[in-house]
């Protein structure tokens, strides 16, 4: 397999499969975030929810793009990704792997839903703070912009679902103050008038897919730092490329970064502008005489995905100089400024169609299995009344536009976190807080504020054993 020995061959077999059942057990246990609200109203019969999510789960993560995969990807740095040792990126990879795995599985065990997103990035965080404490390594070990990126976003987005949820019900009940049915629980059996059907069926559908792009791209960035770490000569750029073409768009943007008035530059920016100039010039040698990456040392193509990256933050940057100090290009200059720099991060940052469709399919699959012991707690634990068709329907709607807005911008965000915080928004904005069962709302806090620190220190505490074990 890609060249390696048997032996290396069933290393990477299995982190693969274990990547997988990360996917497969996310699925299963964020399976609740759509189908609790169709299958407590009756709208869908269990059967058809969890398969008709797990479609749209799978769709999600094909149509999704790959923005949030990049994210989880590049919380660690070229230098903690592509160790020379290959039993290093091994032990970094098991680290990963089996943290996130026990952690999600013993979550779903208790019925907690607990987020998939916050048990991977604590064990991305974790093997990054332990490869800070080995010996001459520094703080580089974990980039730490995107680190508060991910933690902003994953700190913020439950406080969003609330807020959200609360507000679409006030507003909901002062709009359809005639539609009863809407805000009281049916205690028959009989499904919900087809309206109300169809609205409930779409929130369910938009969650999924939402999921699917976002936290099946988590998925995907997962197995690109097994491959990364274990292949860094196939994988650490897209080798279907030609270099050649890789070349041409360098030779581009030196050009438009040499057209730069640098008399009306900051020296801040003049410095950034150098520097990118320099990374160009460290790349544009190893090109010259390469047609197929392929033929290229590992060394030429880490330096290379390293030198890409750093062009990239460099970009920005100069692109967010401040009003005083504008970068002086006409808008034409930096959108072609913008359009280079991307089609060259395109080189660093992909991922193959194999490995997409392995995630989306391990992601849909594990949708429809397993997916009772959470359906119970969001749909009758958050609250002491019954799910009500708006507060479904509320729930479900903030959730899925939270979520596809963090996969526009590349951000993770829990799903789990932000339906569970929806549907409990909605629960005071039917009967105040009261309504809310402090036993269940105190277990979702716990494990949410527990599953950073426990992954954190478990996924760095194996990382350590794994590389001792590994290294003797």
């Amino acid at each position: 397999m890609f060249g390696l020995s048997t032996e290396m061959s069933l290393i990477l077999l299995l982190c693969l499969l274990a990547a997988a059942a990360f996917e497969f057990i996310n699925g299963f246990h964020d399976t609740a975030n759509a189908v609790a609200t169709v299958i407590y109203t009756k709208s869908l019969k269990p059967t058809v929810a969890v398969v008709w999510s797990g479609i749209w789960n799978a769709l999600g993560v094909f149509i999704g793009g790959v923005g949030v995969a990049m994210g989880i990807l590049n919380l660690l740095p070229p230098t903690a990704l592509t160790d020379q040792n290959i039993y290093h990126a091994l032990a970094l990879v098991l680290a990963l792997v089996v943290t996130a795995i026990l952690w999600n599985l013993g979550t779903w065990y208790l019925g907690l839903p607990c987020s998939s997103s916050h048990t991977l990035i604590g064990s991305i965080f974790g093997v990054g703070l332990a490869y800070i404490l080995l010996p001459g390594n520094s703080a580089a070990a974990l980039n730490w912009t995107k680190v508060q990126e991910a933690g902003l976003s994953l700190l913020i987005s439950p406080v969003v679902g609330f807020s959200l949820a609360l507000l679409l019900m006030v507003v909901l009940k002062k709009l359809l103050k005639k539609r009863n049915e809407l805000f009281e629980h049916q205690h028959h059996r009989k499904s919900p008038p087809w309206g109300i059907r169809a609205v409930l069926i779409f929130t369910c559908t938009s969650v999924s897919f939402s999921h699917g792009s976002n936290d099946g791209q988590k998925g995907v960035g997962l197995v690109m730092i097994v491959l990364i770490a274990l292949l860094p000569t196939r994988f650490a750029l897209d080798t279907s490329k030609n270099p050649q073409d890789l070349l041409t768009h360098l030779y581009r943007t030196e050009v438009i970064l040499k057209t730069i008035d640098t008399n009306k530059l900051s020296d801040e920016d003049e410095t950034t502008r150098a520097i990118m100039l320099k990374k160009i010039q460290n790349i544009k040698p190893q090109l010259l005489q390469a047609h197929h990456f392929e033929s290229m040392s590992q060394e030429e193509i880490v330096n290379i995905r390293k030198s890409i990256l750093s062009l990239n933050k460099e970009f920005k940057k100069l692109t967010t100089a401040t009003i005083e100090h504008p970068v002086p290009l006409s808008g034409t200059q930096l959108t072609m400024l913008r359009h280079e720099i991307n089609t060259l991060k395109s080189y660093a940052e992909y991922a193959p169609y194999w490995v997409i469709m392995m995630i989306a399919l391990s992601l849909g699959i594990g949708t429809m299995i397993g997916w009772k012991r959470i359906v119970v707690t969001v749909g009758e634990k958050i609250g002491k009344t019954p799910l009500t068709y708006a507060q479904g329907a509320s729930a479900e709607l903030v959730a899925a536009s939270t979520i596809l807005f963090s996969s526009h911008l590349g951000l993770p965000v829990s799903t789990t976190h932000v339906l569970s915080s929806g549907v409990a928004g909605t629960m005071v904005a039917k009967e105040g807080f009261k309504n809310l069962r402090k036993k269940t709302v105190r277990s979702i806090l716990i494990a949410w504020v527990l599953t950073l620190p426990v992954t954190i220190v478990m996924a760095g505490g194996l990382f350590l054993l794994f590389r001792w074990i590994l290294g003797n």
